[in-house]
């Protein structure tokens, strides 16, 4: 990061630290150069004109929502459901002072996968490797990446600042509106308050204001700022705290990614487990950091000898692009 921080005071009138978040444009950062600098280092950057090409950017507008789903029912957020139509009214009605609902529980393939049309070719920052791979583990075998959909109204937000599971790099890309993102590092992570029993979520529910009195840690914490409109996307890599902010009405998509640079703190999360037999999961560790290996050869022999009729016929075992997991299997190992 080379911007410059700055320091303001908070609405409690301590002084916070607040470092922008880098910004490229797609036309000047290549996909290998994306991986390297920022994947790889775990450094989130914001990338403009990811995906000019997108149908979404131009026909996705809440009223296209109300008109096309209205009467479809969905599950807008832990344990609320709504017909689309209410929705999309809540979301024009909200205000910073008095946010409605932000829907973040459509899984675009599972739930609305007539609006996959809209969101070719896909962003290619947001591939999601290897969740595509026939060697992940059933369930955690998601050639989509988990590709959400995200409304919103000003003032709305995701109900818990967090990180995401499964140790997952996340892309968010913007389609209509703008919506800040804050974000905290790992290094940071005493200083955001997580809950003992849920360590991918925070106690402080409110970044704008929050309670220092009761968080006074939070203070030591560097919050990274930035602010996505249509065209642009986040990148949040792996293990970063982050929170995002309706400015204005805000359509979104989000997806999540597996490369080799996140796979070793898969691997320690996916076995995790107070319940599970020593026997299983040592299997599953050990099946996981072979497959990894496997995958990394592949990976690496695709950008070595991208041409080889060998290496084309290994590329199936770690996709580098979408159009290899065209044909692959739905499911993974017998592992869970």
């Amino acid at each position: 990061m080379t911007q410059t921080q700055i320091t303001e005071p908070n609405r409690n009138g301590s002084a916070i630290t607040i470092q922008p978040i880098e910004r490229r444009s797609a036309s000047t950062l290549p996909y290998q150069v994306f991986l390297d600098e920022y994947a790889a280092k775990n450094r989130p950057v914001i990338i403009s004109d990811v995906a000019p090409q997108w149908n979404a950017l131009r026909t996705w507008t809440p009223e296209f929502f109300k008109s096309r789903f209205g009467s479809n029912t969905v599950e807008v957020t832990y344990g609320v459901s709504m017909r689309f139509a209410d929705l999309i009214d809540a979301v024009l009605a909200s205000t910073a002072e008095n946010p409605g609902p932000y829907l973040h529980k459509v899984i675009i393939h599972q739930h609305m996968p007539e609006l996959l049309p809209d969101l070719t070719p896909e962003n290619s920052y947001s591939f999601p490797r290897r969740y595509c791979s026939p060697l992940m583990p059933k369930r955690f075998h998601r050639p989509d990446g988990y590709l959400k959909l995200l409304i919103g109204g000003p003032g709305g937000k995701f109900p818990l600042m967090h990180f995401d599971s499964d140790n997952a790099h996340a892309m968010i890309t913007e389609i209509y509106g703008d919506k800040e993102f804050i974000l905290v590092s790992p290094q940071d992570s005493p200083y955001v308050y997580p809950f003992p029993k849920s360590p991918h979520t925070s106690q402080i529910e409110n970044l704008e204001d929050p309670d220092l009195e009761r968080f006074p840690l939070l203070a030591k914490a560097t919050e990274y700022r930035g602010t996505i409109r249509p065209g642009e996307a986040i990148f949040v890599p792996c293990g970063w705290w982050h929170s995002a902010h309706v400015l204005t009405t805000s359509i979104s998509v989000c997806a999540n990614m597996l490369e080799a640079s996140n796979w070793d703190g898969f691997i320690e999360e996916s076995c995790q487990s107070q319940n599970g037999a020593l026997p299983a999961l040592v299997a599953k560790r050990l099946y996981l950091h072979a497959s990894g290996t496997i995958m990394s050869a592949a990976e690496k022999l695709q950008e070595t000898f991208p041409r080889a009729a060998l290496v084309r016929s290994l590329a199936p075992l770690a996709p580098i692009s979408r159009n290899q997991t065209l044909n692959l299997s739905t499911h993974g190992p017998r592992f869970s």
